[in-house]
């Protein structure tokens, strides 16, 4: 078996695939690499594609410091149905009428984005990574229980209308960290009225990180060495001070 590859400090940008857990996609670039540390910089949602920052070496201290950045995504709100995850991995849990959706404009699509903007309070799905009282609250869901989560402020600084085809409303968000889209989504369907869930998501940006800069994970791992995709640790040390 190949040693440890312990000379590797920095980040590595991946673009993440659907259907892979942030933990999926750790483990198999530490196994294929055979790196001794290695962690990511803020997780995505399985049905989530797009930036993944994973950390190597000494770079792994740092994780704090990259979660903590605004996060720009690009998503979809379907309307119509309503689902117990807030997307479309869930069961539908409320349906609206094909005219209730069709009732929808353009107009009030965009007066409930503006109604979104800034500090708000933001009580996280079920279905999520938050502990409380040391157990996931995933855990909780999958067991049929479902108990009270304390709202959690949040900022977003945008939130911009894409493309408007019913029932699917695009849109763009930046916004601060432990922001959930899908339950901004699942907010925004309900207060238009017909209701809907999170059909897409796509993370763009991590504060001075952009997709732009990341390599498809397929591309990735057939590489011998991920030495030419690393931003080594100093520069993006130097990235993320600057304002």
């Amino acid at each position: 078996m190949q040693p440890p590859d312990v000379s590797l400090d920095g980040l590595l940008l991946v673009d993440k695939p659907a259907g892979w857990t942030s933990h999926d996609v750790v483990a198999r670039v530490r196994n294929r690499f055979h790196l001794r540390k290695i962690g990511h910089g803020g997780t995505l949602d399985p049905a989530a594609t797009g930036l993944l920052v994973l950390l190597l070496g000494r770079a792994t201290r740092i994780s704090d410091r990259v979660m903590g950045h605004d996060k720009t995504y690009e998503g979809v709100l379907r309307l119509g149905t309503a689902t117990t995850t807030q997307d479309a991995e869930g069961e539908p849990v409320a349906v609206a009428p094909p005219e209730a959706v069709a009732a929808v404009t353009e107009d009030a699509v965009r007066r409930a984005f503006a109604d979104r903007l800034g500090d708000q309070y933001q009580t996280p799905p079920m279905i999520s990574a938050i502990r409380i009282g040391g157990v996931h609250l995933y855990a909780m869901a999958r067991r049929g229980e479902e108990i009270e989560r304390p709202a959690r402020l949040i900022h977003v600084y945008s939130l911009d209308l894409l493309s408007f085809a019913l029932p699917d409303v695009s849109f763009r968000v930046e916004c601060t960290k432990g922001t959930y889209v899908r339950t901004l989504a699942h907010d925004i369907g309900a207060a238009l009225g017909p209701g809907g869930h999170l059909a897409a998501l796509r993370r763009t940006r991590v504060g001075p990180f952009d997709l732009s800069e990341a390599i498809p994970l397929d591309a990735l791992l057939p590489l011998p060495t991920p030495a030419p995709r690393l931003l080594p640790l100093p520069d993006a040390l130097a990235r993320l001070a600057t304002p």
